[in-house]
């Protein structure tokens, strides 16, 4: 079993920054592909970024493109989101997932086998 822990979310003005963290637990972290998504309220759940299990490869949904760095220190078992210029449509809660079994990235959340508890993020215009 996995155990994920996001932190680091709040309330921020448009054009702010937030740094998202997310902790793992329970197994080897450097076997896992990460994922952030995200949810609004009446949304559907939606792929963030993703980054692949030594970090060398990353995606990232065409909204946040320039503005979201995805990054990951396997010695601390954290996955990051940096959060630059930030819109009110990027309000929700974001969470951390993690895929066990795949080496690609994808962005469909079925293909995630652990999820966090969830982080809110609110952008005031």
């Amino acid at each position: 079993q996995v155990q994920l822990v996001e932190s680091g979310g709040g309330l921020v003005q448009a054009g702010g920054s937030l740094r998202l963290s997310c902790a793992a637990s329970g197994r080897t972290f450097n076997s896992m592909t990460m994922g952030w998504f995200r949810q609004a309220p009446g949304m559907e759940r939606e792929f963030v970024a993703g980054i692949s299990r030594n970090g060398g490869t990353t995606s990232y949904a065409d909204s946040v493109k320039g503005r979201f760095t995805i990054s990951r220190d396997n010695a601390k078992n954290t996955v990051y989101l940096q959060m630059n210029s930030l819109k009110p449509e990027d309000t929700a809660a974001y969470y951390c997932a993690a895929d066990r079994l795949r080496y690609q990235i994808y962005k469909n959340s079925q293909n995630y086998d652990y999820w966090g508890q969830g982080t809110q993020v609110t952008v005031s215009s």
